[in-house]
C-alpha cells in the first residue's frame, strides 16, 4: 500500500458509518417534517419553577388567525418525548398542533419523576397558551404512565380539553383520578390483548379479560362486558367511550399502526378542524426506520473511530494482534463456561435487581432507582465471574501495560460519538432509536449521575470481558465465529429469558408473576438484547486489534452508562 492511500484506508470504516448515519437521519427528518410540519424543541417553566421540555409539532397553516386543534401527547415510564413521535407525526399530518411532553424526571424535564402530577397539567397549560391552538378543540393522549399524566391534567382542567385517549393505561389508582361515565370526557381506551399490566391498570388477571373489568365497566357506565369497537355514550355530551384491544403487548403500543390508528380515528371523531385522513394512512414507521438506520450507523462509526485512532501515534502503542485461534481449547469446559457465562447474568437479573432496589434507593448520588438496580446486578455478577475464574484456575490474561492510553482511546471514541449524536439532535431534533431503545444527549441531571454509573460498569465489563476474551473468544477461528461467540455469551441468556417470559405469556395469556418474575423488569430486560450485542461487537472488534480486553471494556462501559442514564427516570432531584 502506498503512503498516500493509508489515510483513506484508515478512515474507510468511519466514513461508512457516518454515511449510514446521514442517510438514516435524512430519511427520519424528511418523514417527520413532510408536508411542511415544523418541529421545535421547546422549554418552559412548570409548577414550582420546574424546567420542562417538549417537542412542538406545528402543521402548516396553524397561525393566530387560523388556530388548529391541539393534542398533548405524553410518553410512559422510562421513556421521553421521542417515544411519542409515531403518534405526533400522524396527528401533525392531520393538521393538529402537537406537544410531545417530557414528563418530570424524564428526558430534559427536571427531576424528580412523579412530581407535579407528572408534569401533565403544566403541559396542558403551555399548549393552551399558544395562539396557534384552537382552545375549544384539544385532545389528550398518553401511553402507560403518560395516561395517568393526562388524566391528572383532565381533572385539574376539566374544561380545557375535548377528548382523551389512554394507550395501555387507566383511570384510578394508583396514580390517577377515578373515572366515571362522564369523566374523562370522550374517552377512548386502547388496551392491548397481551398487555403486561392488566392488574395494576384495570384489576383483571389477563389483558384479554379487560372487557369484563368492573373498574372499566364503571367508567363506561355499564354492568355488561364491554364490546370492543362499540361507542358508548354521546360525543356531543362528552360521555362517549370506546374500547379497542389490538393483538400486541404494552410496549408495542408505540410501534403499532393499529394502536396509533385508533388514536387518530378517535380524535378525528371528537375534535373539529384539521385535515382528515384515513386512520391507516400512516408514514411514521419510515421515521422509525430512519432513526434505526442511524443507530446502526453509529455502531459502525464507533468501530471506525477506534480503528482510525489505533493508527495514529497517540494510540498506536495499543495496537497488537489478538491471540491466535487455539489459544484456548473448545472442550467440555469451554462449552460449560459459555453456557454459564450466558445464563448466570440472566438468571440473577431479577432477584439481584430487586435486592439492589432495596439496598440502593434513589438518592442525590444515585438518582435513578432502576439504574441502581442494574448497577447492583452488574457489580454482583462481576464478583461471581471473578470468583469462578479464580476457583476454576482460568488464565487471567495478560496485563495491559498502557492503561492510560486505553482510557484515552475510550474517552476519545465516546466523545466523538457523543458529538455526532448531539449534532444530529441540534440540527434535526432526532435521537438515535428503535422502538423505546435510544441514545440522545444527556440532560444536566443525567450528566451529573453519569460518572457514578460509569465507574460501576467499568468494573463489570473489565471483569466480564477479561473472562470472555481469555477463555472463550480465542478458541474459535475466524472473525465471524468470534463475534457470534461473544454475542452468545453476553446476550444469549437474555434472549432465552425474554423468550421464556413472553412464550409463557402467550401460552397462558398472562405474564407470569411470581417471586422470580415481574412485567416491568422483563420489559427493561429487552434492552439487554441490543445493548449486550453492541458490547459483544465493539469489545471483540477492539480485542482483535489490541489483543486485550481493557480498551473495549472501557468503551463499552461509557456507552452502557450513557444509554442507562438517558433511558431511565430520575427519581431523586
Amino acid at each position: 500500500m502506498t503512503t498516500e492511500a493509508r489515510p483513506a484506508q484508515r478512515l474507510r470504516l468511519l466514513m461508512i458509518g457516518l454515511l449510514i448515519v446521514v442517510c438514516g437521519t435524512l430519511l427520519a427528518h424528511f418523514v417527520q417534517t413532510a408536508g411542511g410540519v415544523r418541529i421545535q424543541d421547546v422549554r418552559f417553566t412548570g409548577s414550582n419553577g420546574t424546567p420542562m421540555s417538549a417537542h412542538l409539532y406545528v402543521p402548516p397553516g396553524a397561525s393566530a388567525k387560523t388556530p388548529a386543534p391541539g393534542v398533548l401527547a405524553v410518553h410512559g415510564y422510562f421513556n421521553s418525548r421521542e417515544a411519542q413521535s409515531g403518534f405526533a407525526i400522524e396527528f401533525a399530518r392531520r393538521g393538529y398542533v402537537v406537544l410531545a411532553l417530557d414528563q418530570t424526571g424524564h428526558g430534559y424535564s427536571a427531576p424528580p419523576a412523579f412530581a407535579n402530577a407528572f408534569g401533565g397539567i403544566d403541559g396542558l397549560k403551555y399548549l393552551r397558551s399558544l395562539d396557534i391552538v384552537d382552545k375549544d378543540n384539544i385532545g389528550l393522549e398518553g401511553h402507560s404512565m403518560g395516561g395517568w399524566t393526562v388524566v391528572n391534567a383532565a381533572q385539574a382542567m376539566p374544561d380545557a380539553y375535548k377528548a382523551l385517549v389512554l394507550q395501555g393505561s387507566s383511570t384510578g389508582k394508583p396514580f390517577a383520578p377515578e373515572g366515571s361515565p362522564d369523566f374523562p370526557r370522550n374517552l377512548a381506551v386502547v388496551f392491548s390483548r397481551y398487555d403486561e399490566f392488566p392488574g395494576i391498570m384495570w384489576q383483571v388477571p389477563t389483558a384479554a379479560a379487560v372487557s369484563g373489568s368492573r373498574k372499566l365497566q364503571a367508567v363506561f357506565g355499564t354492568d355488561a362486558p364491554i364490546e370492543p369497537g362499540r361507542v358508548y355514550g354521546a360525543i356531543e355530551a362528552g360521555t362517549a367511550r370506546v374500547l379497542h384491544t389490538p393483538a400486541i403487548t404494552h410496549p408495542m403500543d408505540h410501534i403499532s399502526p393499529t394502536a396509533i390508528g385508533h388514536s387518530i380515528d378517535w380524535f378525528q371523531r371528537t375534535l373539529r378542524g384539521g385535515t382528515p385522513r384515513p386512520a391507516d394512512d400512516q408514514t411514521w414507521y419510515w421515521k422509525e426506520t430512519g432513526t434505526f438506520v442511524a443507530l446502526i450507523g453509529l455502531v459502525v462509526f464507533v468501530l471506525g473511530v477506534v480503528d482510525a485512532l489505533l493508527r495514529v501515534p497517540a494510540f498506536a502503542g495499543l495496537r497488537s494482534d489478538a491471540p491466535a485461534a487455539g489459544a484456548a481449547v473448545r472442550n467440555a469446559r469451554w462449552w460449560g463456561t459459555l453456557v454459564f457465562g450466558a445464563l448466570v447474568p440472566a438468571l440473577t437479573y431479577l432477584p439481584l435487581c430487586r435486592l439492589g432496589g432495596t439496598l440502593l434507593p434513589a438518592s442525590p448520588w444515585l438518582p435513578q432507582l432502576f439504574s441502581n438496580e442494574i448497577a447492583f446486578w452488574a457489580l454482583c455478577n462481576a464478583l461471581i465471574v471473578f470468583a469462578v475464574t479464580r476457583l476454576g484456575g482460568s488464565a487471567a490474561g495478560t496485563l495491559l501495560r498502557q492503561p492510560l492510553r486505553a482510557l484515552g482511546l475510550a474517552a476519545a471514541t465516546f466523545a466523538l460519538a457523543y458529538a455526532l449524536v448531539a449534532t444530529v439532535q441540534f440540527l434535526f431534533n432526532l435521537d438515535f432509536r428503535i422502538w423505546f431503545m435510544a441514545l440522545k444527549p444527556m440532560s444536566r441531571w443525567q450528566a451529573t449521575a453519569f460518572p457514578v454509573y460509569l465507574l460501576v460498569f467499568a468494573v463489570f465489563f473489565t471483569v466480564a470481558l477479561r473472562s470472555l476474551h481469555t477463555a472463550l473468544t480465542p478458541a474459535v477461528a475466524g472473525a465471524g465465529a468470534q463475534y457470534l461467540v461473544s454475542i452468545g455469551a453476553l446476550a444469549g441468556g437474555f434472549v432465552a429469558f425474554v423468550c421464556v417470559q413472553y412464550g409463557l405469556m402467550l401460552a397462558m395469556n398472562r405474564m407470569v408473576e411470581f417471586h422470580m418474575f415481574d412485567p416491568l423488569r422483563t420489559i427493561i430486560a429487552i434492552n439487554f438484547l441490543p445493548l449486550m450485542s453492541f458490547v459483544a461487537i465493539v469489545s471483540t472488534f477492539v480485542w482483535r486489534r489490541t489483543g486485550h480486553h481493557l480498551p473495549g471494556a472501557l468503551i463499552s462501559a461509557a456507552f452502557v452508562a450513557w444509554y442507562m442514564v438517558v433511558g431511565q427516570a430520575t427519581q431523586a432531584a
